[in-house]
């Protein structure tokens, strides 16, 4: 017998590609304003960054279609609302940074979005743990990424 696939399957990852990959795109136009400005000596080089947020999108995505398995609850609906802020946030965040150069917007957006990671935790940890569990890495990283541009803003 053949199992129906769910459409949760492909639409999660491609929302999750597509914050990525706008997010991305924000970066890339900004990058030679990037090289040109002050950073901590604690930044990490261009290419762990990104490694990191390749790892962070797979797993938020993973941690998405697990809760969208789960049991149907009351919050279900409010879950998949910040999830979705969750995503525009995290490509808000590049815009205001390496489009606009608004460094000290980007460390107000960047604590939103770590809260928004926080309350994904919080909200999901009831319903489905291994699902909240994904998303701390990212709320780690998140706050880390915040200190970071604060440090940025500081040395302007």
């Amino acid at each position: 017998m053949i199992k129906k696939i769910k459409i949760n399957y492909f639409t999660i990852p491609l929302i999750t590609f597509g914050v990525a990959f706008l997010g991305s795109s924000f970066t890339n136009i900004g990058m030679p304003w990037y090289r040109a400005i002050a950073v901590p000596d604690f930044t990490p080089p261009g290419g762990v960054i990104g490694a990191v947020w390749t790892v962070l999108f797979f797993l938020a995505a993973i941690s998405a279609i697990l809760f969208w398995n789960a049991q149907r609850t009351k919050i279900f609906p409010l879950v998949i609302s910040v999830f979705l802020l969750n995503g525009v946030l995290n490509a808000g965040w590049s815009y205001l940074f390496f489009v606009k150069h608004q460094i000290y917007f980007a460390v107000w957006e960047s604590g939103a979005l770590a809260i928004s990671v926080l309350a994904l935790i919080i909200m999901i940890w009831s319903i489905k743990k291994s699902a909240a569990a994904l998303l701390i890495p990212y709320f780690l990283w998140v706050c880390f990424a915040t200190y970071l541009t604060y440090q940025v803003y500081l040395l302007q």
